[in-house]
């Protein structure tokens, strides 16, 4: 975060109808330093100066103004994570279909496999292996089938 002072201070003075530009510092001593600069070092500066600003302000707009505790970075988050009860039955659902899936024929369980896992359509995985799109569907649906039947057995 920015702090709020200026390591410098940028004055003009006008002199018998001439601006003059100063530039005032304090240097490695402690000492109050002043150096008369051109205009376009003055500019600078202060273009500078005006970008410093904007900077901190954008850093006390973007700052997190409350006190941020577990609860309330759990209640902000956008996946909240899972329960050990809920993580547990997501585990034992996932080994019952793997088990399923492995208990499919070859050819069902390359099907289903394409089809669910990779998002090929019908279409695709006919032309793959030289069958026709409604082959396929009736495969990956009787898979399917197989699968919500073991699936069920296993809760038995």
């Amino acid at each position: 975060m920015f702090d709020n002072v200026n390591p410098y201070t940028l004055r003009t003075e006008v002199f018998e109808g001439m601006t003059r530009y100063f530039i005032s510092f304090t240097d490695g001593q402690a000492i109050l330093r002043e150096a008369e600069v051109s205009r376009p070092v003055y500019l600078e500066f202060l273009r500078f100066v005006k970008t410093e600003r904007n900077l901190r302000r954008w850093d006390e707009r973007h700052t997190e103004q409350s006190d941020l505790t577990d609860e309330s970075l759990y209640d902000r988050a956008l996946h909240k994570p899972k329960s050990v009860e809920d993580a547990a039955f997501d585990s034992l659902r996932n080994e019952k279909l793997r088990l399923a899936i492995q208990d499919l024929p070859e050819i069902q369980r390359r099907r289903f496999v394409l089809y669910h896992e990779f998002g090929l359509t019908y279409e695709q995985i006919a032309e793959m292996e030289g069958r026709r799109k409604s082959a396929i569907c009736e495969s990956v649906l009787r898979a399917e089938e197989k699968i919500r039947e073991k699936i069920k057995n296993l809760k038995d």
